[in-house]
């Protein structure tokens, strides 16, 4: 899991079945103190997180696998939930 920050919405005139009905968010992984680690990555979002919101994301495909109902489905990260607010210094 990542501590991140929501960056955009992707936006996709065709995309793999399984993830119809699925917001993609743009997630930035970010330390504890709120700068850059690596690169964004693509995740399907259930919780409605906003634009530079904090949120914590998983990169455990087979929960995102689940979580459309496809085995087969493209999809590795997902947002596992939205940060209200954390201690600084402390790690997810």
């Amino acid at each position: 899991m990542l501590l991140a920050r929501v960056e955009g919405n992707i936006v996709a005139t065709r995309k793999h079945p399984s993830l119809e009905g699925w917001r993609l968010v743009i997630c930035q992984p970010i330390s504890a103190d709120g700068q850059n680690e690596g690169a964004p990555q693509v995740a399907i979002d259930s919780h409605g997180a906003g634009m530079h919101q904090q949120v914590v994301i998983s990169s455990d495909g087979a929960a995102a696998r689940k979580a459309v109902g496809d085995d087969k489905s493209p999809v590795r990260w997902l947002v596992v939930g939205v940060v209200d607010e954390h201690e600084p210094g402390v790690r997810v």
